[in-house]
């Protein structure tokens, strides 16, 4: 695990999934022992095809009459997944479905701001 993803998984025990897309460049991982985990091959597709497709179309509506995109949440039937674009990909941190993903794009940003995203 590298430093990003322990300080992103270091911010709650809510945080229970941390993808890291660089160009083609895909790091996965979740924490142990979460119910309603979705399967680790649909994971890997889901980063490297839904979400850029997702954070495209979001972007370029953002970018012409919104101010840009900075983040976008989807809430799954089993957990909320955010996605926050970087310069080379995107960074999706994934909490539990209780959780409140409001009150943790500060936290997010925070440490995305500090590893250089």
């Amino acid at each position: 695990m590298n430093e990003l993803t322990q300080a992103l998984f270091a911010l709650s025990p809510l945080v229970r999934y941390v993808a890291l897309l660089r160009g083609r460049d895909l790091e996965l991982q979740e924490r142990p022992g979460l119910a309603g985990a979705s399967a680790s091959e649909t994971d890997r597709y889901e980063e490297l095809l839904v979400n850029p497709a997702v954070l495209t179309l979001l972007r370029r509506r953002g970018e012409i009459d919104c101010g840009g995109l900075d983040h976008v949440w989807i809430r799954y039937g089993n957990f909320w997944t955010g996605l926050f674009p970087t310069a080379e990909g995107h960074v999706n941190v994934g909490l539990e479905p209780d959780a409140v993903p409001t009150e943790h794009v500060a936290a997010i940003r925070s440490v995305l701001t500090r590893a250089g995203y």
